[in-house]
C-alpha cells in the first residue's frame, strides 16, 4: 500500500519564501564577522560560534514563521519544530566549510571549489545547498504539521 501525503502548495511556498528571507538576512547581515571567522574552526571557540549563528539565524526563522502563522497560514508547533530542527541540523553541518568542499569535489568542480572570485565556489556551493535544505525545512513544516 502506497501512502499518499497531501499538502497545501500555497502554505509550502510560503514557508519557502518566509525561510528563503530570513535565511538570507540571518547568513548575511545577522551573522557576525566573529561566528563567520571561526563557526568552521576547531575547539570552543568554533563551538560557541557555531552556537551563536545558529541561535540568531534561528530566530530569524522562528519570526518568520510566526509572521507567516499571523497572517493566517496554518502552522503547527510540531511542523515548524521538525521544520527548524532539520534546518539547525543541516545548517550547522554545511557551515563546517569542509561537507560542501566534498560535494563539489565529488560532483566534478573541484576547480570551481578552489575558485577565490568574490562570488566564489564554495560560497555559491554552501548557499545552494542551504537553499536546497529550506525547501525540505519547508515540506517537513507542513507536512510534519499537517
Amino acid at each position: 500500500m502506497a501512502v499518499v501525503v497531501v499538502a497545501d502548495p500555497g502554505a509550502i511556498g510560503a514557508v519557502f519564501a518566509a525561510l528563503f528571507a530570513a535565511h538570507h538576512v540571518a547568513d548575511h547581515v545577522a551573522q557576525t564577522d566573529h561566528q563567520a571567522r571561526h563557526k568552521a574552526g576547531t575547539g570552543w571557540l568554533a563551538v560557541r560560534a557555531m552556537a551563536g549563528h545558529l541561535a540568531s539565524y534561528h530566530a530569524f526563522m522562528i519570526a518568520a514563521l510566526a509572521g507567516l502563522a499571523a497572517a493566517g497560514v496554518p502552522l503547527t508547533v510540531v511542523g515548524c519544530t521538525a521544520g527548524l530542527m532539520f534546518s539547525a541540523v543541516t545548517h550547522g553541518f554545511l557551515d563546517r566549510r569542509w561537507p560542501v568542499r566534498w560535494v563539489l569535489e565529488r560532483t566534478g568542480s573541484r576547480a570551481f571549489a578552489a575558485s577565490q572570485t568574490p562570488l566564489h565556489g564554495m560560497y555559491l556551493g554552501d548557499q545552494s545547498l542551504h537553499v536546497g535544505c529550506l525547501f525540505v525545512a519547508s515540506l517537513l513544516v507542513v507536512i510534519v504539521g499537517g
